[in-house]
C-alpha cells in the first residue's frame, strides 16, 4: 500500500482545517466510514474535507464535534472556513462554486439572467459592471475572471447533468449589443448541445407559475445530501433542510411543465440569435 500523503496545513485554510480534522479523527480511532455513519455523508466527501480540496458543512461539523467530542471546535471554526474567499467570487457564492465541481446534476430557474456557467465573458462583465458599479477595474476583471473559469466544468469528462429554465425576457429584452447578443445565445445552444444538457425556455405569456420569486438551482452529489441554493440582490442562500429542499424540488418541476419543450426552447434562442445578427448588420 503506497505510503499515505501528508496534508500542509499551510497552504489554505480548509487545508488547515483539514488537517486537524484528520488529526482529531485518528486521535480518536476511527475510520472515515465510523466518523460519517448516519450523517447522510460519504466517507469520501470527510476525505476531501481533510485533504483540504473540500469545504465542511455546518450540520456535518456538528455531527464530527459529536462523534469526535470535540466541544462545538469544527463548527466554530467551520465559519472561518466557509469565509476563507475563493478567488474572484463573492463570500456568500464560493461555497456554490466549489461544490458545483461535485455535482452529479444541476438544475437552474433563471427569471433575471442567463446562468453564470452559460455566460460569456462579454455578459459576464455586463452583469458584474450593472450589478456593482462601485467596483474598481481590477476587481471587475478578477470576478469575471472567475466565473469563466467555473464553465471549465463542461471540459471535464465527468461533469454535471445540467438542466436549465430561463424566462423569455432574457433573449427578448437584450443586455448587451445585437451582435453580441447574438454570440451569447450561440454560446448557450453550443454548451447545452456539447454537454448533452437540457434547456427549456418560460415563455413571457405564462400564467402564474412556482418560483415567480427569484432565482434557484438545485444540485445533487453521490456522496453528500442534495442543496438548493437561492440569490438575491448581493445575497445566497444553500438549504438543505430535507422538507424544503423537497418543496424546492417539487416547484421545480411544476416550472419544468409549464416550460416550453427543449425543442422549442432550442429553436427560440437559434431563432433569436439569427434575429440579433441581422440586426446589427443593419447597424453596420
Amino acid at each position: 500500500m503506497p505510503a499515505r500523503k501528508d496534508i500542509d496545513g499551510s497552504v489554505s485554510i480548509p487545508a488547515f482545517y483539514g488537517k486537524e480534522l484528520r488529526w482529531k479523527r485518528e486521535a480518536a480511532g476511527l475510520t472515515l466510514q465510523a466518523t460519517v455513519a448516519n450523517s447522510f455523508y460519504a466517507p469520501s466527501y470527510l476525505s476531501e474535507i481533510e485533504r483540504g480540496t473540500r469545504r465542511m458543512p455546518l450540520r456535518l461539523a456538528i455531527h464530527v464535534d459529536r462523534v469526535l467530542a470535540t466541544d462545538g471546535y469544527f463548527e466554530r471554526c467551520c465559519t472561518d472556513v466557509q469565509k476563507a474567499k475563493r478567488g474572484g467570487h463573492a463570500e456568500y457564492f464560493a461555497d456554490v462554486a466549489e461544490m458545483e465541481q461535485h455535482a452529479e446534476t444541476i438544475e437552474e430557474w433563471a427569471p433575471m439572467l442567463i446562468p453564470g456557467l452559460l455566460q460569456t465573458a462579454v455578459y459576464a462583465r455586463k452583469v458584474v459592471r450593472t450589478g456593482s458599479p462601485w467596483l474598481p477595474p481590477e476587481t471587475v476583471t478578477k470576478q469575471v475572471a472567475a466565473r469563466i473559469e467555473r464553465a471549465e466544468i463542461w471540459e471535464h469528462e465527468v461533469r454535471p447533468t445540467f438542466w436549465g429554465i430561463l424566462h423569455e425576457s432574457l433573449i427578448r429584452k437584450p443586455l448587451l449589443p445585437p451582435a453580441q447578443m447574438a454570440e451569447q445565445l450561440t454560446h448557450v445552444q453550443e454548451v447545452i448541445e456539447a454537454s448533452q444538457g437540457v434547456l427549456q425556455i418560460l415563455p413571457e405569456n405564462a400564467d402564474a407559475h412556482p418560483l415567480m420569486m427569484g432565482e434557484m438551482r438545485i444540485m445533487t452529489f453521490s456522496d453528500a445530501p442534495p442543496l438548493i441554493y437561492t440569490e438575491g440582490t448581493h445575497s445566497g442562500q444553500l438549504i438543505d433542510y430535507p422538507a424544503l429542499v423537497r418543496d424546492y424540488r417539487r416547484s421545480y418541476d411544476l416550472l419544468r411543465a409549464a416550460a416550453l419543450s427543449p425543442k422549442a426552447s432550442l429553436a427560440m434562442i437559434d431563432a433569436a440569435a439569427e434575429d440579433y445578427r441581422d440586426a446589427a448588420v443593419q447597424q453596420e
